[in-house]
Formats: structure tokens, C-alpha cells, sequence
């Protein structure tokens, strides 16, 4: 079987990162893997597909291996099909740019992390790497893009019900959700106990627009519909820009915060439990539970 050497793992992985630098907010895996093979292009063992796995090549199985390494390094971050380099892997592509040397690197760090003896100085190869880690990634990939589209396309009311199913879940009590029409610029007000006497009043805009990131002026649209002691939650499907998460952070008077759609789903797995059934019905969930051998 051939093996894949520390240099090919080394030129793969700043591919990789070669691609992600001009992109602060990252990319995601599919067009980092599309965008690859045109720079990297794949040997001809790396682009046969693996017998067992009808229509599944090698090559992007082997990147995905290749780049544990890079997260456990901290240079790189794989979040819900996303890949988006640190500072660290900036200074790391810069540092080593021989890609033996780079691969030794990440591999050094690696070890590190998982505090195991070193490995022999003797070359260090990559055989097939038809592993479970990979396939446990790409499946992670695979239904966060699945959820992602689900609410993509959900009803904008429906999706303001989830917002508000959410707040319940966490222990808020939902004074007023908004009824189709205009909002006005709100649409959940929320409080800490029944009658709203104790602790501030939430106020909530929720925005599913999943290709329109809310910029700065949205948040100070916002803002100005707060009164003094109101807390503010913005929702938006599409995410913020980076002027919007700096206006939200210079805030002091008025507090507000920001919940993108990886956020919002975040709070929702981890709330699941105490959302009434009647919201969980928007989104639906099932935990399942692979093999994860990549530590």
C-alpha cells in the first residue's frame, strides 16, 4: 500500500492553508477541498476510491486526516464544516515554508498537546487513512449543513417561535412575541420571572436572513430601541460583520448581545431538554455516536 510522506503531508496541509489565509471568517470544507485539488492536485493513488467506499476518494479522506494534526497544533479551527486559520497558523505558514518542515511541526505540537513521548526521528508516514476520525468529521459536516439549510429555508415566524421556545427552554419567561406584520424592530420581549419585576427586560430581533450578514447599522437600529435597563438580543441567521460584533462590544450603557446561527443552534443542544415540545417540534433532534479514535 503506498504510504503518503511527510513532505506530501506537509504540501496538502499548506495547500489547505495557502487557500484559508485570505479569508478571516473562513471557508467552507467543500470549497477548501474543491479549491485544493487545483493547487495540490491529487497523485494517481491519492485519486482512486477506496474499495469498501464506493465514490469516495482517497484524496480528500487523506486532507482531513492530514489536518488533525494542524487543529490539535492550534493552527487551525474546524467548526460545523468551516476551517479558518488562527494567528498561530498564519505565523506557522510564514515560518516554515519547506512543507516537510511544516508537517514536523504540526506533528511536534501535536504531541505535545496529547503529551505522549516522542515518536522516532525515523521518516513518519501517513498509510491509507480510511479512518474513523475522518469519517466522524465529514459526518459532523454533513448534518450541520443539513440543519443549516433546514433553517435556511424555515418560515421566518417559525423561526421566530424557535428564538422564543429557546428563551423558555433557558428559564425566560416570554411576555410577547410578535405577530405577523411589522415588529417595529422588535419581536420577543422576555423577562427573568413572571410579572417582569425582577432583573432587566429582554428584548429580542430576530432577523433569518441566511445570506445577509446584519452590519453595523442594524445593530444601532437596534440599540435605539432600548431603554435604559433593557437587555437586547439580536438573532440574525446570516450572522454580523466584524463593525457589527466591535459597535455590540464598545456598548456600556446599553447591553446587547449577539447570536449567530451556529450560537443559536449551540444553546439549543445544550438546552434541549427544557425546551417545551411544542417549540422542540421546530427543530427536531437526535443524538447518534460514532467511533471517534482521533485522540
Amino acid at each position: 500500500m503506498p504510504e503518503i510522506s511527510k513532505t506530501r503531508v506537509g504540501q496538502m496541509v499548506r495547500g489547505v492553508f495557502k487557500l484559508l489565509l485570505p479569508h478571516q471568517d473562513g471557508l467552507k470544507v467543500r470549497e477548501v477541498l474543491s479549491s485544493l485539488e487545483q493547487i495540490v492536485p491529487p497523485t494517481p493513488f491519492e485519486a482512486t476510491e477506496y474499495p469498501n467506499r464506493p465514490g469516495v476518494r482517497r484524496f480528500e479522506n487523506i486532507v482531513r486526516f492530514a489536518t488533525i494534526g494542524p487543529v490539535k497544533a492550534g493552527w487551525l479551527i474546524k467548526e460545523k464544516g468551516l476551517w479558518t486559520l488562527t494567528e498561530d497558523g498564519r505565523q506557522a505558514y510564514k515560518k516554515y515554508s519547506d512543507p516537510e518542515q511544516f508537517s514536523r511541526e504540526s506533528d511536534r505540537l501535536y504531541r505535545k498537546w496529547a503529551n505522549s513521548q516522542p515518536k522516532p526521528e525515523a521518516e513518519e508516514t501517513i498509510e491509507d487513512p480510511g479512518t474513523a476520525a475522518a469519517t466522524v468529521e465529514e459526518a459532523e459536516e454533513r448534518a450541520w449543513t443539513e440543519i443549516e439549510t433546514y433553517l435556511a429555508y424555515m418560515n421566518p415566524y417559525d423561526f421566530q417561535e424557535l428564538v422564543a421556545g429557546l428563551l423558555r427552554g433557558m428559564g425566560y419567561h416570554v411576555a410577547w412575541v410578535s405577530p405577523p406584520g411589522a415588529d417595529r424592530g422588535i419581536d420577543i420581549i422576555a423577562h427573568e420571572d413572571p410579572l417582569g419585576i425582577n432583573g432587566p427586560r429582554i428584548k429580542v430581533q430576530v432577523k433569518r436572513r441566511p445570506n445577509d450578514r446584519t452590519g453595523v447599522d442594524g445593530i444601532r437600529s437596534f440599540m435605539a430601541t432600548l431603554a435604559d435597563g433593557d437587555v437586547g438580543l439580536f438573532v440574525a441567521s446570516g450572522g454580523f460583520s466584524r463593525d457589527a460584533d466591535d459597535e455590540a462590544r464598545r456598548q456600556e450603557r446599553r447591553r446587547i448581545m449577539l447570536v449567530d446561527l451556529k450560537k443559536l443552534f449551540d444553546l439549543w443542544v445544550e438546552h434541549y431538554n427544557e425546551i417545551p415540545e411544542t417549540n422542540r417540534r421546530l427543530l427536531p433532534l437526535r443524538p447518534v455516536y460514532f467511533l471517534d479514535l482521533s485522540e
